[in-house]
């Protein structure tokens, strides 16, 4: 009676003669969260709120006594911060959730400690090897940690420091390549994810991770397609299509597989959206945009029944 859902209960109950105290019993022990569980929630939620207030409050302290303050003390006082921050995450007693959790606040004020520094010293707050800076001093912590959050924020970071160095100093690549590698470094880490967690190499990944960079996989796919079909990038065009067509495969496979709808929905969609700047990219006249909005309605329809569909198929087989 593992991972049993309310539905699956609900389903015995009325096709059996399961007595209301039994159908409760399989409820608190299944569905319902137990004082324990609340109680473990509340902790790591207010722990979270409370680092993440912290934070907030010391950069937007010194963005609100930036002019009062000492160059010295604008550094001193940051890197005063990130030190008692590490050494808190360092105390045994703490538990590892706590410690993540403190230790994610350090690196978000990593990247404030290198504003401080641009700002003082004019270095460019905004540019690349600001976001290229923080990313390398957190590396070390991201590895150690494993925490999934961490994790985010690395790939978000490593992300921004390639875009801004395309647009810093890389200006003369070509648009569509810039998207191919953007979309080929998230597809690898989201690849790799699913591998590390069947070769039993790191602990369970969060769902919500996955869901995310896949998502941002979708969202470069769809804007990638986009320049091929209205910019005509002739010498990368066939290569990205090629390597989103791979990619929703793999994608569509593994929705299968697992059984998740979201990996179905947001490639549906997602072709869905290409496929409407195909047609309008062919025409934009009257009968066009008429032709478009119905089929936007008739595919969209037809990916919602087809998804409840296979969600209530893969319930009953469970």
């Amino acid at each position: 009676m593992k991972n049993i859902q309310r539905e699956d209960i609900k389903l015995i109950s009325r096709h059996s003669n399961m007595t209301e105290l039994e159908v409760e019993r399989l409820l608190k022990e299944n569905v319902y969260n137990n004082k324990e569980m609340w109680q473990k929630f509340l902790r790591l939620f207010f722990i979270t709120l409370g680092v993440g207030f912290a934070t907030a409050g010391i950069i937007f302290f010194f963005a609100y006594n930036w002019a009062d303050l000492h160059k010295f003390a604008k550094i001193g006082m940051t890197e005063a911060f990130v030190i008692a921050t590490t050494l808190i995450a360092l105390l045994p007693k703490i538990n590892q959730n706590t410690r993540n959790i403190i230790l994610t606040g350090s690196a978000i004020l990593v990247g404030a400690l290198f504003a401080v520094f641009g700002q003082i010293y004019q270095t460019g707050a905004n540019a690349y090897d600001f976001f290229l800076a923080w990313t390398l001093f957190i590396a070390l912590w991201v590895i150690v940690s494993n925490f999934a959050p961490l994790w985010l924020l690395f790939i978000v970071l490593i992300n921004t420091t390639f875009i801004l160095y395309t647009q810093q100093i890389a200006k003369d690549w070509d648009e569509l390549l810039i998207v191919t590698i953007i979309f080929c470094i998230n597809v690898i880490i989201l690849i790799s994810s699913f591998l590390l967690q069947n070769l039993k190499k790191v602990s369970v990944i969060p769902m919500w991770f996955t869901h995310i960079l896949a998502l941002g996989c979708v969202v470069f796919a769809s804007f990638g397609m986009m320049l091929v079909i209205f910019d005509n990038h002739e010498a990368f065009s066939i290569l990205f299509t090629m390597l989103v067509l791979t990619a929703y495969a793999l994608g569509i496979w593994h929705g299968l597989h697992s059984k998740s709808i979201f990996y179905l929905s947001v490639i549906a969609f997602s072709i869905i959206y290409i496929s409407t700047a195909m047609l309008t990219n062919i025409s934009n006249d009257a009968g066009m945009f008429l032709f478009v909005s119905l089929f936007v309605i008739a595919s969209v329809t037809a990916v919602i029944i087809t998804l409840i569909n296979l969600q209530k198929k893969w319930k009953n087989e469970n």
